[in-house]
């Protein structure tokens, strides 16, 4: 985790593109629009609740569209009519960064809010899953190596997890997981689909010598049926898994918090998916949150300063706040320190 602090360390310079900003259009909207990340959403959501019933501003929008799809939308433009703030369980992209630009938004501010994990779970009825990300990925890429040969790809041959490994349990490879639109696809293909690939030792020399074909063998993953997109919403995967003990599905740490009663997180080399674990980052599988918020918008629609202010309080994003009752991993405190000063500055980023 260490590593992913420092990459995504903020720049905060102001961005000198010379683009016109779009029209704002006639009248202000008197709330907040917040789109983006399915696993954020829950983070945003009880923010907004809080500041709602806690100011004289009114309670902001909050939608669950994705990563992908919050940054397309926030992208749009400046104005009444285009969302304020995304939520993102990665980082935004240089692409739409440039989309952005293109459109007019020209000064992004970058949040860092806090740290989530990434678990396989299924019901509590079922038998509890111990995985590495080597059989992770030889159960979910369309393509695995076979093992008779050297350096050739094979379609998926695995139909149970014992196929994979004997002390597996016989029963089919059935994952529910995010889209490709979602960021809990995109880091959950980074951090343990690459990882489970690079155990191949010439797999892992792709990774530096034919990037392209690292990447399609490590993120494509299986169309036959073992692998199903189950949409955005987390909470129905959950609901589906308590129905379906053979399945196992795909999320953010704070769904199998709050579904503790009912489903189980997955060992994943050797290491349960816990507060303590993700924190110290003895956890393999986690990932930083975001928002990322439109300058211009902070001086027309009101509350905006007001709610990332509430946001980026101790009382909500500190080790005792109400978010990590929520299940969100909070930053330390010398992170906490930088991105409370990134929000009261509203300093946009410049560069990745």
């Amino acid at each position: 985790m260490k590593n992913v602090r420092m990459n995504t360390a903020i720049v905060t310079a102001a961005l000198a593109l010379a683009i016109p900003q779009l029209s704002w259009g006639t009248g202000n909207r008197d709330y907040i629009s917040i789109v983006g990340s399915s696993t954020v959403y829950p983070f945003s959501t009880v923010v907004a609740e809080h500041f709602g019933k806690t100011t004289g501003f009114k309670t902001p929008k909050v939608e669950s569209t994705g990563s992908g799809g919050g940054f397309k939308l926030f992208c749009e433009g400046i104005g009444n009519q285009h969302p304020d703030i995304t939520n993102s369980s990665r980082r935004i992209k240089q692409s739409e960064i440039d989309t952005c630009r293109n459109n007019g938004v020209s000064e992004i501010v970058e949040v860092k809010v806090g740290y989530d994990g990434i678990v396989l779970a299924n019901s509590k009825g079922a038998t509890a899953l111990a995985l590495t990300r080597k059989e992770i990925f030889l159960a979910l890429a369309k393509e695995v190596p076979n093992l008779d040969t050297t350096q050739e790809m094979i379609p998926n041959p695995y139909m149970t997890w014992q196929d994979i490994n004997p002390a597996l349990p016989a029963i089919r490879i059935e994952v529910m997981g995010p889209p490709p639109t979602s960021g809990t696809r995109d880091a959950f293909v980074e951090l343990a689909m690459e990882a489970g690939a690079k155990q191949f030792d010439w797999i892992k020399v792709l990774s530096k010598s034919d990037k392209n074909r690292f990447k399609i063998i490590a993120h494509t993953l299986r169309e036959d049926g073992a692998y199903i997109e189950a949409g955005e919403n987390d909470n129905l995967i959950v609901q589906k898994l308590v129905v379906n003990p053979k399945a196992v599905g795909i999320f953010g740490y704070s769904f199998l918090d709050q579904n503790s009663g009912q489903i189980q997180g997955a060992l994943i080399n050797g290491q349960a998916p816990t507060f303590d674990n993700i924190a110290n980052g003895s956890y393999p599988v986690s990932r930083p949150l975001y928002l990322y918020v439109k300058k211009a918008h902070a001086n027309m629609v009101p509350g905006i300063n007001e709610y990332l202010g509430e946001f980026a309080s101790e009382q909500a994003w500190g080790p005792e706040g109400y978010l990590a009752d929520k299940g969100m991993i909070p930053m330390p405190k010398e992170e906490r320190a930088q991105f409370s000063d990134t929000v009261r500055k509203l300093s946009p980023l410049t560069s990745l």
